[in-house]
């Protein structure tokens, strides 16, 4: 027994980088979703580098080189205030990324553990917590993220706590739907046998089986807050000038775009090609994820 306890772990950890390396190989297979990795990585190295790499930085004005078209200078013009829209596209993804990731985590956490005692125990809590969510599901999650932005008021802060919120009946149903399909399996009730208290069968049986659904749901629930957080930006509920985000860049070239089109034109290329990219990657997550796809 004591031979077959020690060995265990190792096999485990054999069998999880096989399937790592099994989801790796399917991902590679498909070519938007390498796409869409390899973009969102980049995008993440510009961010964590925005300082090397931003030719100027983001609040630097000069108003003789304001409403500059792309030039050698200024590679993607500059703006109202001769800001080089370069700079602040680069330190915008760093805002962007962090809006897009903490708002998911705030809805995984909440959300996932919502479903997870939902679908684990049943009952009149699942009707309860479900019934919560299924009236939050009837707002839209841009009307939701919008009213609580808007009683939190402006900022960063309350932009992540808004959209990720917004975003928690999502995954609270996703998780529960995985939970309640788990928890009769003979894993649980042998976990159960043993005396393992309910937290733990939650945390350490039923959620890391779960985990495919969530990956997914979660990668594409990055690029929905960004647009969201883009769209809270663009009505000024998100992030307040000076500091660059894509959908405030948005709102403040607008009303430029008849004589100064590149003002909006590359924010929200930015935010088409982000989006694009996580949707692509997240697709592919999910095939490559899918039992039923493995031959």
């Amino acid at each position: 027994m004591s031979d077959y306890s020690a060995a265990a772990p190792a096999v485990t950890g054999r069998k999880s980088r096989r399937g790592l390396a099994e989801v790796l190989f399917r991902l590679r297979k498909s070519p938007l979703a390498m796409f869409g990795l390899i973009f969102i990585l980049c995008l993440a190295f510009v961010a964590v580098f925005a300082g090397v790499l931003a030719p100027y930085p983001y609040q630097k004005q000069n108003l003789m080189h304001s409403y500059e078209t792309p030039s050698r200078q200024f590679w993607l013009g500059t703006d109202e205030f001769g800001r080089d829209i370069l700079s602040r596209l680069i330190y915008g993804a760093r805002i962007s990324l962090q809006v897009g990731f903490i708002a998911v985590g705030i809805a995984l956490f909440v959300g996932g553990m919502l479903g997870a005692v939902a679908g684990y125990y049943g009952g009149w809590i699942d009707n309860g917590i479900m019934r919560l969510m299924d009236v939050l599901l009837s707002v839209p999650q841009t009307l939701l993220a919008i009213a609580i932005a808007a009683s939190l008021g402006p900022g960063l802060f309350n932009l992540m706590i808004a959209v990720g919120i917004a975003a928690v009946p999502n995954y609270a149903r996703i998780v529960r739907g995985s939970v309640l399909s788990i928890r009769e399996m003979e894993f649980i009730e042998a976990a159960r046998a043993v005396g393992s208290s309910d937290l733990r069968i939650i945390l350490k049986h039923i959620l890391p089986n779960s985990m495919a659904p969530i990956i997914v749901q979660s990668t594409l629930g990055v690029a929905s807050a960004i647009l969201n957080a883009a769209g809270l930006s663009f009505i000024g509920l998100g992030i307040q000038p000076p500091y660059p985000e894509w959908g405030a860049m948005l709102s403040g070239g607008r009303q430029y775009i008849r004589d100064y089109a590149h003002l909006t034109l590359y924010p929200g290329l930015a935010i088409m090609l982000t989006i694009l990219a996580l949707n692509f990657l997240g697709d592919g997550l999910r095939d490559a994820l899918d039992p039923k796809l493995k031959r």
